[in-house]
């Protein structure tokens, strides 16, 4: 576990990044360095400001992109929906192909950079009731930072399985330092606990700075209800009416809506605003966000960035999959096969793959080569959606189901679902999941819960373990959850490797 802690001073150099959207100037604020020591720290309304944004900033690690691809990808090549044209990110090419294994980076990445969150979220909230500022903005951070641990620590549950619960700051004298591995019920505990305590912690609904909000509360709420209810606790109707009941609340707030047009979900203009309930945040020529140059065909000449990678695009069998005269599926919606070169605007190639248009900056490409656009984490119609399933699980296909999931239907200029039974239900929902959330680290989390995957070819649902890919490896019981990094086994012998790695 080691590998997870960082000195004092190396955690609040990470809080000098504030997430505002007013300007890049707040963006490289510099915290107070005189007095970097654990004993003395946190004595200033800025320290407790400082800790909380050192969380914010581990949420960057696993976006990127490059030469050797990134960890976000590791969770969509493990659908069998993408691909790559990049043959020397070993990293995507073992998931892809189901030969996975516990040295893979994108693991240790999102372990490393999750437990870097948790420990940083430890110490805001051991230390901040300590610091004497105004109750009210106190609440917030200790808000802010149960909502960090709880999303941080949602994803390593889903994706490890059984992993260490450290809820307490922790250094290299610590009994806590080579922990055991704690059962994933006792994970989600800590989880909705915190989610629970964030609720009451007097944060706005909605917040253009990029910050967590009461909105995100209660949607990550809301997933993790509809988690539990499914694999592997299997909580059932009680948690599926939690999570439509939390769901509601988002909905019934008003302040979030879809977007008029799927433009919107790469436009700076509505970064953190409307469907964005919550965003790692990036801005150009400051803190870029790097993953254009991965999402744009390898070497053909279309954008004014100098590497062109290929490293993630959609398999042709999933996009075929969407209905016929599907919006989200014409050119340059959620995919795009055609762009200008770059040595000539005036021409069009044909790339012969659908990349991914959806985290495209058409701006980056075209001019800056210095994108700002930020990564989503929850959009509002994932919220639609959650609240579909669980309604339609705790008491059918009820009429405000039906207009959940008919709106996101609607912006894909498809007829509404009516008249269906709840399996049909369940099964239509299934399926704009798939379609809606595609590339943004959603599918698999779903395919896990579910124990389902779907079937390009038949666009039914099979079982997740016997599954095959539409490009011939089969999904086995191992995949169910990843390995748990080889350095981490290494430091601490506590740890159990996840069956079959």
């Amino acid at each position: 576990m080691k590998n997870i802690l960082k000195t004092t001073s190396q955690i609040f150099l990470c809080g000098a990044l504030l997430l505002s959207a007013s300007g890049c100037e707040k963006f490289l604020e510099e915290p107070d360095k005189s007095n970097f020591t654990m004993e003395n720290y946190f004595t200033k309304p800025e320290h407790a400001e400082s800790v909380v944004n050192s969380i914010y900033e581990s949420l960057r690690a696993t976006t990127g992109g490059g030469f050797n691809g990134a960890p976000w990808m590791m969770l969509e090549f493990s659908t069998g929906l993408a691909n790559t044209e990049l043959g020397q990110a070993q990293s995507s090419i073992n998931v892809r192909n189901l030969v996975n294994n516990a040295d893979n980076e994108y693991g240790n990445t999102w372990w490393v950079s999750s437990y870097r969150a948790i420990g940083n979220a430890n110490l805001a909230i051991a230390k901040i009731p300590e610091i004497s500022m105004d109750e009210a903005q106190k609440k917030k951070y200790l808000g802010e930072a149960r909502f960090l641990r709880a999303f941080n620590y949602y994803n390593l549950v889903r994706i490890f399985g059984k992993v260490p619960l450290i809820d307490k700051p922790v250094d290299l004298t610590s009994p806590e330092l080579y922990p055991d591995p704690a059962t994933e019920e006792a994970v989600y505990g800590l989880i909705v606990a915190d989610l629970i305590e964030a609720e009451a912690s007097g944060l706005p609904m909605s917040d253009v700075s990029g910050r967590a909000t009461l909105g995100a509360v209660k949607s990550l709420l809301a997933s993790v209800y509809l988690t539990m209810a499914g694999h592997p606790l299997q909580k059932g109707a009680e948690y599926y009416q939690k999570a439509a009941e939390k769901a509601k609340e988002v909905i019934d707030s008003g302040k979030f809506k879809l977007f008029g047009s799927y433009d919107d979900l790469h436009s700076y203009a509505t970064k953190n605003r409307d469907e964005n309930i919550f965003m790692v945040q990036f801005v150009p020529n400051v803190l870029a966000s790097n993953w254009q140059t991965s999402i744009i065909p390898y070497n053909q000449g279309i954008s004014a960035y100098s590497d062109e990678t290929g490293a993630i695009f959609a398999n042709k069998e999933f996009v075929e999959s969407y209905e016929p005269n599907d919006k989200r599926a014409k050119e340059k919606q959620f995919y795009y096969r055609t762009y200008t070169l770059s040595s000539d605007r005036s021409k069009t190639v044909d790339l012969g793959g659908y990349y991914i248009f959806k985290h495209f900056d058409t701006e980056a490409h075209l001019t800056t080569t210095s994108s700002g656009l930020n990564w989503p984490l929850i959009r509002y119609a994932e919220v639609l959606l959650t609240y579909a399933e669980a309604a339609n699980e705790a008491s059918g296909p009820t009429e405000a189901a039906y207009q959940a999931v008919n709106a996101i239907r609607s912006r894909a200029e498809l007829q509404p679902l009516q008249g269906l039974t709840k399996d049909q239900f369940r099964e239509a929902v299934w399926k704009e999941r798939w379609h809606e959330l595609s590339f943004e680290n959603k599918t698999w989390f779903d395919m896990v819960r579910l124990r389902k995957a779907f079937n390009v070819k038949t666009k039914t649902f099979d079982n997740y373990v016997g599954h095959t890919f539409s490009y011939g490896p089969t999904l086995k019981e191992r995949e169910l959850l990843f390995p748990i990094p080889t350095a981490e086994i290494r430091n601490n012998n506590k740890l159990v490797q996840n069956k079959g790695y």
